[in-house]
C-alpha cells in the first residue's frame, strides 16, 4: 500500500501497475526487457510464417492486455518461439506461408485461442493442464525444439528453404550442404557464439540485439547482400490491420484443432511461469487471472493482425533478475516499441541468419537434456512416454504428438491403479498402530482376523485384482473369523467395484466370518449405500480405526 501522504497520480500508477512503484528499477527492468524482446519477438514472427512487424505488434498487444487483466506483475506475454512452430505447420496445410490468407488464418487462430485459454480462466479450469505430465512436457518441448532447429537449418545456411516434413526438410539440407553460402554460415556462428558466451557471463547481457545490431552493420559496410547474404529485406511497418478477415465457419473449423493444442500449450506454460516468477509481495497468485490476461492478449493480437501470444519464462527472467516488481516494466517495453515501429524500416539489412541463429539458441533450450537423463533413471516407461511424445512431435506432428502421449499417460496411470497391492497389517508392538507387515520392524497379528490395507478406489479395472489378492490373504489364514478391511485410501467405489465387495461379502458368509471397515470416509459410505451393501456390513462394523475393528471384531459375539 502507498502512504497516505502519496500523491493521487502516484496511487493511480501504483494501482495500475500491480504494487507500488519505484521508478529506478522499473525503468531498467523495461530496458532489460525491451533488449530481449526485439530481436526475440523478430525472429519469432519468422518462425511463425508471418511477417518481421508482427513479432512486434504481438508483443504490444499482449502486454497491454495482461497488465490490463493478469495478476502476475512480472509475467511478459508476446510472441513465443514454443507455440509459433505449432500454429505454423497446421496452418501451412490451408495457405502458403506469408501469405494474406495465412495472415488471416492466424488471426482467427489467435482469437480462438485467447478465447479458449481465457475461458479456462473464468471457468477455473486450469486443472485441464495437468493432463500433461512431466515427462510428456519435457519430450514435448524437445519435439519442439528438433522442429525449430530443423527449420532453421536453411537459413543459417543460406540455402533454399524446402516444405514438407522434418524427416524431409532434414533429407534436402544434407543433399544440399555444398551450396551452403559461406558468408551466411559466418554470420549465424558469430552471432550464436555472441549469444553462449554472454549466455555464460552475464545473462542481462543484451546478446541477441548485440548480434543483431552487428551482423546488421556488417552486411552494409561489407556489401554482404552482394555476397548472397538474405536479409530480412522491405518490413512493412505501418498501422496494423485490424479486424478479422476471411472468416466463415469453414476457416474457424479448419484452425481449431491447432487452437485447442496451443491453448492447451499456453496454459500449461503460463501456470508454470506464473508460479516460478512470484509477484514478489505477500498478495497470493492468482493464476486464473493470468490465463485471462494471457487469453486476451492473443484475442487483442488476432484482432491486431497479428499471431497467438503466451506467458514467456525468459522474458520474465529478464524482469524479475532486473529487480522489476510491477507492470510497469513490462508496460514501458511496450510502449517503447510502440515508439519503435515507424523506425522498422531501418532493419531491412538484418541477416536471415541472425534470427535463425537466435532462433536455434532458444530452440537448444528447449531440450532439457538433464531432466530427459533423470526421467529415464527414475522409470524407463516414464522415459518412453517422453521419448514417444519427442518423435511423434517432431516427426509426425504436434497434435499427434500431444494425443498419443496423453493417451500413453492415461493407460500408464490406469495400468498403475489396477494392479495395486493389497498390504497385509500387522500391529506394532506396544502401540495400537497398525502397518503392513513387509514394512521393516516387528508386528503382530491377532489369530484368526486378517487385517487388509487397499489404498485405491475401487473401480472396474482392479476389481479383479483386489478380488484376487483379498482371496490369496485370506486362503493364507490358518483360521477366519473376521476380516478388517482399512479402507482410508478407498475413497470411491464404482458398480464394478461393488459388485466384487459383495461377492466378498458372500464368500465371508460361507466361512462364517465377520467383516469390517476401518477409516471409511463419507463418499465411500455413500456409495455403499447406493449399491445396498451398508445393511448387508452392517451399521456396527465401521470403525474409526483399524485397532478399534480389530478389538471389536475378536470379542465373542
Amino acid at each position: 500500500m502507498e502512504a497516505e501522504g502519496t500523491p493521487r497520480w502516484r496511487r493511480i500508477l501504483s494501482s495500475m501497475a500491480g504494487g507500488p512503484v519505484s521508478a529506478g528499477p522499473e525503468v531498467l527492468a523495461g530496458l532489460a526487457l525491451l533488449v530481449i524482446a526485439v530481436p526475440e519477438q523478430l525472429a519469432t514472427s519468422r518462425l511463425a510464417g508471418m511477417p518481421p512487424i508482427t513479432g512486434l505488434y504481438a508483443f504490444v498487444a499482449g502486454t497491454v492486455a495482461f497488465v490490463a487483466l493478469g495478476s502476475n506483475p512480472r509475467l511478459s506475454v508476446g510472441a513465443d518461439s514454443t507455440i509459433a512452430p505449432l500454429f505454423a505447420v497446421a496452418l501451412a496445410h490451408f495457405a502458403t506461408s506469408g501469405s494474406p490468407h495465412y495472415a488471416a488464418l492466424a488471426g482467427i487462430l489467435a482469437v480462438a485461442v485467447g478465447v479458449m485459454v481465457a475461458a479456462v480462466g473464468l471457468l477455473r479450469f486450469g486443472w485441464i493442464a495437468e493432463f500433461l505430465s512431466a515427462p510428456i512436457i519435457t519430450g514435448f518441448l524437445a519435439g519442439v525444439a528438433v522442429i525449430i532447429v530443423v527449420h532453421q537449418l536453411p537459413d543459417i545456411l543460406g540455402i533454399a528453404p524446402p516444405g514438407g516434413s522434418t524427416v524431409h526438410r532434414v533429407a534436402n539440407v544434407l543433399a544440399h550442404l555444398n551450396r551452403a553460402n559461406g558468408d551466411t554460415v559466418v554470420i549465424a556462428a558469430a552471432v550464436f557464439a555472441v549469444v553462449v558466451v554472454a549466455e555464460r557471463l552475464d545473462r542481462r547481457a543484451p546478446a541477441a540485439l548485440i548480434g543483431l545490431i552487428g551482423s546488421t552493420a556488417a552486411v552494409a559496410v561489407w556489401h554482404l547482400r552482394a555476397h548472397g547474404v538474405d536479409v530480412l529485406g522491405t518490413v512493412a511497418h505501418g498501422v496494423p490491420r485490424m479486424g478479422l478477415h476471411d472468416f466463415s465457419w469453414t476457416t474457424l473449423g479448419d484452425v481449431l484443432p491447432a487452437a485447442a493444442v496451443v491453448a492447451l500449450v499456453v496454459i500449461s506454460q503460463t501456470a508454470a511461469t506464473s508460479r516460478a516468477f512470484p509477484r514478489g509481495d505477500d498478495r497470493p497468485l492468482d493464476v486464473g487471472r493470468d490465463f485471462v490476461g494471457v487469453g486476451a492478449g492473443s484475442i487483442l493480437a488476432g484482432l491486431t493482425g497479428s499471431f497467438p501470444v503466451n506467458a514467456s519464462p525468459v522474458r520474465t527472467s529478464a524482469i524479475a533478475g532486473a529487480g522489476g516488481r510491477t507492470k510497469l516494466a513490462g508496460l514501458g517495453a511496450a510502449a517503447m516499441v510502440v515508439l519503435l515501429v515507424p523506425a522498422a524500416g531501418a532493419l531491412k539489412d538484418v541477416p536471415v541468419a541472425t534470427l535463425g541463429a537466435i532462433l536455434v539458441y532458444v530452440g537448444l533450450r528447449l531440450f532439457h537434456w538433464r531432466d530427459l537423463s533423470a526421467i529415464l533413471r527414475f522409470d524407463v516407461f516414464e522415459f518412453g512416454l517422453a521419448l514417444v511424445t519427442l518423435l511423434t512431435v517432431a516427426l509426425l506432428g504436434v497434435e499427434q504428438g500431444i494425443a498419443v502421449a496423453v493417451v500413453l499417460a492415461i493407460l500408464d496411470r490406469t495400468r498403475l491403479s489396477a494392479r495395486p497391492s493389497v498390504h497385509v497389517m500387522g500391529k506394532i508392538p506396544g502401540t495400537t498402530s497398525w502397518e503392513p507387515l513387509e514394512w521393516a520392524g516387528d508386528k503382530s497379528q491377532e489369530p484368526g482376523i486378517v487385517v487388509l490395507l487397499f489404498a485405491s478406489p475401487l473401480f472396474y479395472a482392479n476389481a479383479e485384482h483386489f478380488r484376487a489378492q483379498v482371496r490369496d490373504a485370506l486362503d493364507g489364514a490358518t483360521t477366519l473369523k473376521a476380516l478388517v478391511l482399512d479402507v482410508v485410501g478407498m475413497h470411491d467405489v464404482d458398480y464394478t467395484g461393488s459388485l466384487t465387495l459383495r461377492a466378498l461379502l458372500d464368500e465371508l458368509d460361507r466361512h462364517h466370518a465377520r467383516v469390517g471397515f476401518a477409516r471409511a470416509g463419507e463418499h465411500l459410505r455413500a456409495n455403499l449405500e447406493r449399491a445396498g451393501l451398508m445393511t448387508r456390513i452392517g451399521p456396527g462394523n465401521f470403525f474409526p480405526s483399524v485397532d478399534e475393528a480389530v478389538s471389536a471384531l475378536s470379542a465373542p459375539g
